[in-house]
């Protein structure tokens, strides 16, 4: 080892001792022939004091090696911000391991360069300490999980990262294939395929912490690689596995955060829609949707003559000047919705604005109580199909929350979504799955799914934490049965399932155990411990807008001679796997969900 002692580990125990420190120079102080160098390593940092003659050529970020002894700092000089203020080391040599050149921005500030410039040199960015401690938390999070999972007889296994499409409602990365010219492999969405065949394999309990990769449109907080712990259980109940995803979760929290989760409530998908109108809810603060479906049925108002019409209410939120409301129907266009209606309430009880001039007497009467508002409060109505107006409310109610602060700073809310969909209406009218097409039915729609397929629930579910999807899984179907007619409830031919996923269908006629399972969002669990806001800030080298790497450039283009090697433009002898142009595939957009 080329030093004897970690710098931010030294303390005034350590006095009269001579040391040898390596690290970096953080800062410079020139106080007439002595220079005061503030050293930085991992561990922290240590106030350094060498002579002028030898601290000269001395900036920001050399690498240096120093030898010298540990004093106590004079009284009154002592720095109590600092887990070594009481000491310095006074340095009787010094070595420079390399020089700096003049950095691109500054790293001993608070105030950090845009994050373009701070990806772009991330290894100079992880020098501060805030994004080190993140990345260093994060590693924290994966070794108390893996000692939670084996605690529960689990066993880590890694799968594949080149293998088949795995149909997970984004696009596939494709990789081609040298040695198979015009063929090839799909990097995984998830483990999907693979853990279920660890299940029907006797493994009984599989988890890993995967990496995962999905090609899909840029959208904030997105990396188009990505991080999930990963597990399944044969045996089981969903019961079973939000046990052990609860359990890892108040590990993580207990340790990390100080905090003991509370036993997690449930909630269905259908309940947290219609109250909060968001399959993530938020539940740190109280406010809630009121459907006015009924109470609107006669009104002479056109607009709300529709198959759904909500509200939500802004506590104050009358007192807000017109540019405020006209900046509100900014915010809902930019959403995609036309605008949003609303109704203010004076002191006096009097309704406001433009949807209290088109309702009825009756209706502008009974309004006030109906919707649990006061005066002063402010009514943001949406009024269309049930999904979509129910959306832009639950997003209006997180916006007030935001506007009127009404979150406390470090609450927390944990929440288990179940009962979910199990399947969703395309644009063009055709069904696809909301999870996977191995997500079960509940039993009392096991044998009925088909019927109704809009009505029809899968033993499917998330966690929710603070509002953040950061859990999904299901229990799985493992009768071949059940999957064939899931196919063909999804339009699929027995031929193009046998094509698609022949190997995992093959496994099926092998006496498969009932399993379940699930996926926590490593990066978004990550970021919420961190108290980051971007799922970027604990992701070591992260991409930006459009999966662009800053550090690296990537992606790049290819040479001729790497297409020509690769076989890129040579046609293939198979039908494309799926994920592939002009392979066939699941049609639904990418539904943002975590895990499996």
């Amino acid at each position: 080892m080329l030093r004897t002692h970690d710098a931010g580990a030294l303390r005034a125990s350590d006095a009269g001792t001579t040391v040898t420190l390596a690290g970096w120079v953080a800062r410079r102080r020139d106080h007439g022939g002595v220079v005061f160098l503030d050293l930085r390593d991992a561990s922290g940092y240590v106030q350094v004091v060498v002579r002028e003659e030898e601290a000269h050529h001395l900036r920001n970020e050399y690498c240096v090696l120093v030898t010298g002894e540990v004093r106590r700092r004079p009284e009154g000089n002592e720095n109590p911000e600092l887990p070594t203020g009481e000491i310095e080391v006074a340095t009787s040599e010094l070595r420079v391991l390399s020089s700096s050149a003049p950095l691109p921005f500054p790293i001993e500030t608070d105030q950090a360069a845009s994050d373009d410039v701070r990806y772009k040199y991330r290894y100079l960015d992880l020098r501060r300490q805030g994004p080190a401690r993140v990345i260093r938390l994060r590693s924290e999070i994966s070794r108390i999980a893996r000692g939670v999972m084996a605690g529960h007889g689990f066993t880590e296994v890694e799968t594949p990262s080149l293998t088949r499409s795995t149909p997970e409602g984004a696009r596939d990365f494709l990789v081609p294939v040298r040695l198979q010219q015009g063929k090839w492999y799909a990097l995984p969405q998830s483990p999907q395929l693979f853990k279920q065949l660890l299940m029907i394999g006797g493994l009984e309990r599989y988890y890993q912490i995967a990496r995962c990769f999905r090609d899909e449109d840029f959208r904030a907080d997105r990396q188009p690689e990505f991080t999930q712990l990963d597990f399944e259980m044969s045996f089981v109940e969903r019961d079973d596995v939000l046990a052990i995803a609860e359990d890892v979760v108040r590990s993580l929290w207990r340790e990390l955060a100080g905090y003991e989760v509370p036993e997690i409530p449930r909630m269905t998908y259908r309940e947290a829609m219609d109250r909060f109108g968001s399959d993530k809810p938020d539940l740190r603060f109280g406010i809630e949707l009121t459907e006015l479906t009924s109470y609107f049925a006669g009104t002479p108002f056109r607009v709300f003559q529709s198959p759904y019409v909500g509200a939500v209410v802004m506590p104050g939120g009358g007192s807000q000047p017109r540019r405020a409301f006209d900046a509100w129907q900014d915010w809902a266009k930019s959403r995609g919705a036309r605008g949003l209606a609303y109704v203010t309430i004076a002191e006096d009880g009097t309704l406001g604005g433009p949807v209290a001039k088109n309702i009825s007497d009756a209706e502008r009467e009974g309004l006030v109580e109906a919707v649990g508002a006061k005066p002063g409060d402010c009514v943001f109505f949406a009024a269309g199909q049930r999904r979509s107006s129910q959306e832009l409310l639950g997003a209006a109610r997180n916006e007030i929350a935001k506007r009127l602060e009404l979150i406390e700073p470090g609450s927390w809310s944990f929440l288990f979504v179940v009962d979910f969909p199990m399947f969703e209406e395309t644009e063009d009218g055709d069904w696809t799955f909301m999870h996977h097409p191995f997500t079960s039915p509940t039993p009392e729609w096991r044998d009925r799914f088909a019927e109704d397929k809009g009505a029809a629930l899968s033993d499917a579910y998330d966690m929710v934490i603070n509002g953040n999807e950061v859990m999904s899984g299901s229990v799985r179907i493992h009768d071949a049965d059940l999957q064939e007619r899931v196919f063909e409830t999804l339009g699929m031919s027995r031929e193009e399932a046998r094509e698609r996923f022949g190997f995992f269908l093959e496994a099926f006629a092998y006496g498969p155990p009932p399993h379940a399972g699930a996926a926590l969002g490593w990066d978004r669990l990550s970021a919420l411990l961190s108290g980051v806001d971007s799922i970027r800030e604990v992701i070591a080298f992260p991409k930006t807008g459009a999966g662009f790497d800053p550090l690296t450039g990537a992606p790049t283009p290819i040479t001729d001679a790497q297409r020509k090697e690769a076989g890129i433009d040579a046609t293939p002898e198979e039908p494309a796997l799926p994920g592939q142009p002009g392979a066939p595939g699941p049609t639904n957009p990418a539904n943002g969900q975590p895990g499996s």
